[in-house]
C-alpha cells in the first residue's frame, strides 16, 4: 500500500469520491499542514491553525497509479480558487496537495504542468504542493459522513 494526500475544500466529498475508485483500499478525513498538533475541526474552522482539510488515500499502486489519484483530485474541484471551494472560504480549504515523496512530487508537477498549459481552465490553477507533514485524522463524526448521513456534497 501507499499513501497520497490530497485538500480540495471540504474533505467529505473528496473522501467519498476517492473511496469510488479501484485501487483505492481507504480514505480517511484529516488535517495537515498547520502549526498546532491535535487540531480539532473546530479549531480548524477558525482558519487560524494553518491546516488544510485533506484526505488521506491508501491504494494499491497495482490497481491504481499515482497520476489517476492526481487527475481525480485535479476533476473534482475547483484547482484556480484560492483559499476557497464553492461557499467555503479560508485557507482550510485551500487546493493543496501533499507529496509522500520526491516520485510523487515528480508525477504532481507534471499533472499539474500538463493541465495548467492544456487550456482546461480559464484561470491559472492555484494548487500548492507542500511536503507531507502529521496527518491528524478528523474526528469519527467525519469519518465516510457522506455515506452516514445521506447527505450530498457538490464536490466530488
Amino acid at each position: 500500500m501507499q499513501l497520497a494526500t490530497f485538500g480540495a475544500g471540504c474533505f467529505w466529498g473528496v473522501e467519498a469520491r476517492f473511496r469510488e475508485l479501484d485501487g483505492v483500499v481507504d480514505a480517511q478525513a484529516g488535517y495537515m499542514g498547520g502549526h498546532k498538533d491535535n487540531p480539532t475541526y473546530e479549531e480548524v474552522c477558525t482558519d487560524s491553525t494553518g491546516h488544510a482539510e485533506v484526505v488521506q488515500v491508501s491504494f494499491d499502486p497495482d490497481r491504481v497509479d499515482y497520476p489517476t489519484l492526481v487527475r481525480t483530485f485535479f476533476e473534482m474541484h475547483d484547482p484556480t480558487q484560492i483559499n476557497r471551494q464553492g461557499p467555503d472560504t479560508g485557507s482550510q480549504y485551500r487546493s493543496v496537495i501533499f507529496i509522500h515523496d520526491s516520485g510523487q512530487e515528480e508525477l504532481a508537477r507534471e499533472v499539474l504542468q500538463a493541465l495548467d498549459t492544456s487550456g482546461a481552465y480559464s484561470k491559472p490553477i492555484a494548487t500548492v504542493i507542500e511536503s507531507v507533514t502529521t496527518f491528524w485524522r478528523a474526528e469519527e463524526y467525519h469519518q465516510q459522513y457522506l455515506a452516514k448521513s445521506g447527505r450530498v456534497c457538490s464536490i466530488g
